[in-house]
């Protein structure tokens, strides 16, 4: 249709409105690449749009959470400080030894502090002035960061002592933490002194004061808020599951030496949790002068008593001096 009306005016216009022909020509021919280009190219920014506004959604949400969860604990930290009565419960730890490895240590321990808080001390990048167990944070850097949930390539000094000899070992992990159920995944992405270093710190919410809801038991923090009316306290029972495998996994005495060192420096950072969560309750706790070990099923120390590892080599060494003694004597 559009071609038999150009062919009539170019059939009846004036020559010198041939040049302005020509252009309207292209301009009907080239009219629709146009609209459809235009139509394209809208489309395109609509997506973008919708994409940076949902983006925006995301981080509005994720900061509405972080401050709802900063108001929630400064509630959950006065209601400890209204009653700061707390007991202590001796930590639970537990060694066993997998195939292969040093030992697999799985520690257990109830905390007069509520989760985002014992979280926020596990998490803590400058956490070095907590665990005396770390010299020096060598490098760190975020490379997923989803507001609740981080991931982190982490590398750090750690101290060691071996007999008479000490030193530091290079740690370098990658560290998956999500605030929203309050987990820490870690697992060691370069080997070296160690040839397999992973683990996960869980923390959850114990209910202290469950008695002011009565008859009534609180299925969710909801309801144990609502119940106890704002005045009922949350504990956290932290747990810590870690996997630890030298490049060289030594004969006894020595392992039984190292297993016990391992067992120490995981008691060492259990206090060091302990304590600084006294301190940001505001009063004083005393501080476990030893952490019994519980172990697996014969499994530990294969089959030694489960006293002092010091002790065991010493009196190892003395049974095997008296057995040459004896042999030469009878000889």
């Amino acid at each position: 249709m559009l071609k038999c009306l150009f062919n009539i005016l170019k059939s009846n216009r004036p020559k010198h409105l041939t040049m302005l022909g020509s252009e309207f020509h292209a301009f009907l021919v080239n009219f629709p690449k146009q609209v459809q280009k235009y139509l394209k190219l809208n489309s395109k920014t609509s997506k973008e749009d919708d994409r940076t506004t949902s983006s925006a959604s995301t981080d509005s949400n994720d900061k509405d959470s972080s401050i709802a969860a900063k108001v929630n604990l400064e509630k959950q930290l006065q209601a400890w400080k209204e009653n700061p009565i707390w007991v202590n419960s001796t930590p639970e730890i537990k060694v066993s030894v997998p195939k292969g490895s040093l030992c697999n240590l799985n520690v257990k321990v109830n905390i007069g502090l509520p989760p985002d808080a014992v979280y926020d001390i596990i998490i803590d990048p400058d956490n070095r002035r907590v665990f005396k167990n770390i010299k020096e944070v060598i490098s760190r850097r975020v490379l997923v960061d989803e507001g609740l949930r981080q991931v982190v390539e982490l590398e750090q000094a750690a101290l060691w002592r071996f007999l008479w000899w000490s030193g530091t070992i290079s740690v370098h992990v990658l560290v998956d933490q999500n605030r929203e159920d309050h987990s820490m995944k870690f697992k060691q992405i370069k080997t070296g002194f160690m040839k397999r270093f992973e683990g996960h710190w869980k923390v959850e919410p114990i209910l202290v004061d469950e008695q002011l809801c009565h008859s009534v038991r609180p299925k969710t923090l909801e309801e144990y808020g609502s119940c106890t009316k704002g005045k009922g306290r949350i504990a956290s029972e932290v747990s810590l599951d870690q996997l630890i495998q030298p490049a060289i996994v030594p004969p006894p005495p020595f392992s039984w030496y190292l297993r016990g060192i391992t067992a120490k420096t995981t008691e060492m950072i259990i206090n060091d949790l302990v304590a600084e969560a006294a301190r940001i309750k505001g009063f004083c706790t005393t501080e476990f002068s030893q952490v019994p070990l519980g172990s697996s099923e014969g499994s530990f120390d294969e089959g030694m008593p489960s006293s002092d590892i010091k002790e065991r080599w010493a009196l190892r060494r003395r049974n095997a001096k008296h057995s040459r003694r004896r042999l030469s004597d009878g000889s």
